[in-house]
């Protein structure tokens, strides 16, 4: 997927209803915070692994790029995220991500029970919760309705059809997520923001209180110096 400073389309999100009066806004990023891992990653590496051309195109498409590495890791990661995608239709990835998400949702452990017990008792509180996540948006609202919790909010990357697959249309990553939350009709600052990463600094920034789950020391650190202020950490299993 595209790189924070990649040039991208507008977000082109859905407007979402403001908060009633008295109603606090609170954000949930989703992989590393709600889910262990990360969602559209291991969606590519299963499908790799039940196509091994798929592995060999993607192979050569990143062979020229392997003598770089690390400089090149992004450009090698799509590679084979383009190889996973190839051929793909709109209705026919739609139905891979449905099929993932109940895949996901049946492994043992792969969510973090607290995460899901938090988010649930925001909404039970009747907070305004909206998931801002990096994940592609037809799996990870595969993930939710898997899970029980289709009604909330959900503003993620996009694919579109291309000549040979589907493609990265916006990858809400960084303070692109500030743009599709805009795109939204939300406006900071929000009440709370949950985060595992220092990519969602922009995010964070705007929140009265900042979150960070099962962040490494070093990344509160940065998030922290960032922010000029202190965070909620948390760890959540």
């Amino acid at each position: 997927m595209h790189r924070d400073n990649d040039r991208a389309p507008t977000p082109g999100a859905p407007e979402l209803a403001p908060p009633a009066a008295g109603r606090r806004l609170v954000l949930f990023d989703f992989d590393g915070v709600l889910m262990r891992g990360d969602a559209f990653t291991s969606l590519v590496r299963r499908r790799l692994d039940r196509s091994p051309w798929r592995k060999l195109v993607g192979l050569a498409l990143s062979l020229p790029l392997l003598p770089t590495l690390p400089f090149t890791r992004y450009w090698v990661a799509k590679a084979f995220v383009t190889s996973a995608l190839l051929g793909l239709s709109d209705e026919a990835y739609r139905d891979l991500a449905r099929t993932h998400a109940g895949h996901l949702v049946r492994q043992p452990r792969r969510f973090h029970r607290e995460a899901l017990s938090g988010l649930r008792r925001h909404v039970a509180g009747g907070d305004h919760v909206i998931v801002v996540t990096g994940c592609e948006e037809h799996l990870v609202r595969g993930i939710f309705a898997e899970l029980g919790l289709d009604g909330l909010p959900i503003l993620a990357s996009r694919l579109r059809p291309g000549r040979l697959g589907m493609r990265v249309e916006w990858h809400n990553v960084g303070r692109r997520k500030l743009e599709t939350l805009t795109a939204a009709g939300v406006s900071p600052p929000w009440a709370m923001a949950y985060s595992d990463s220092i990519q969602d600094i922009p995010m964070l920034r705007e929140a009265a209180e900042a979150v960070l789950v099962n962040a490494t020391p070093q990344c509160c650190k940065r998030v922290e110096q960032a922010l000029g202020r202190s965070v909620t950490r948390v760890h959540w299993y």
